[in-house]
């Protein structure tokens, strides 16, 4: 964590003061993430607010994502709403996806797909790996387009190939289970294996059961406990009545 000293604290804060916008955001930011020395979600409210009053697109996503969350606010997922559309309109990527997937989730505002959709396309359009992620799930089930597996998977590898950890674990389920592609059971072991590495715990479960029975890796027992053990750990009741049937039917 990077701390100031007193003098840059001082001399970003007179900036601040004296009406330079970025000093207003970049103070903002230290008091949202603590890395002025303190983290005070009001304060980082009070700072972000005047930057994003400037049109400061960073500004008023971040302010966004206060009233989202309700960061030294009181929750209001409709103003969040408003502030996220105004960065996302200036070109902000952060901010397009957030509000494509309120629209697509229906929070703070009606729920419109086709919306999202609009918004998940701006997003990727500059490299965002969540909304290339959540644009492969409206392909997958259809939601604002045409269902389309094949798109779908094209864009959860493009997450994939960024290490996004559900992107990794849904490329593994399509080629798993032949969705979008052609089945291919040793594919699909090495893309959750790449997520189960990253701690993801659906992965790690299903990891774990392509070691139990066999399928796109050589089978042991003593492997898919272990990666039973990881998901478990993490709370997956699956992975938690795997190791309970394991430890019943075996001698561990």
């Amino acid at each position: 964590m990077l701390f100031f000293t007193k003098r840059k604290k001082d001399t970003l804060r007179m900036q601040a003061e004296a009406g330079d916008v970025q000093a207003q955001c970049n103070l903002g930011i230290y008091y949202l993430t603590g890395q002025y020395g303190e983290q005070d979600d009001s304060e980082a409210v009070k700072w972000l607010q005047k930057a994003a009053e400037q049109e400061n697109a960073r500004a008023q996503y971040l302010l966004g994502i206060c009233f989202y969350n309700g960061y030294g606010v009181e929750e209001d997922n409709g103003l969040a709403v408003q502030l996220f559309r105004k960065a996302a309109e200036q070109g902000y990527a952060e901010a397009q996806y957030n509000l494509g997937y309120c629209y697509l989730k229906g929070e703070g505002i009606e729920e419109d797909p086709v919306e999202a959709v609009k918004w998940f396309r701006k997003a990727v359009e500059q490299g965002d790996t969540d909304a290339q992620l959540n644009l492969g799930h409206c392909y997958y089930h259809g939601y604002g387009v045409e269902e389309d597996k094949e798109e779908a998977v094209k864009w959860y590898r493009k997450a994939a190939a960024r290490n996004v950890d559900a992107a990794l674990y849904n490329l593994g389920n399509c080629y798993s289970e032949g969705v979008g592609v052609k089945t291919d059971k040793a594919e699909g072991a090495k893309w959750h294996r790449k997520a189960a590495k990253q701690g993801f715990a659906r992965s790690q479960f299903n990891l774990g059961v392509c070691y139990l029975t066999g399928e796109g890796v050589k089978q042991s027992d003593i492997k898919a406990l272990f990666w039973f053990w990881k998901a478990a750990k993490q709370g997956d009741l699956r992975a938690q009545e795997a190791i309970r049937e394991i430890h019943e039917s075996t001698q561990w």
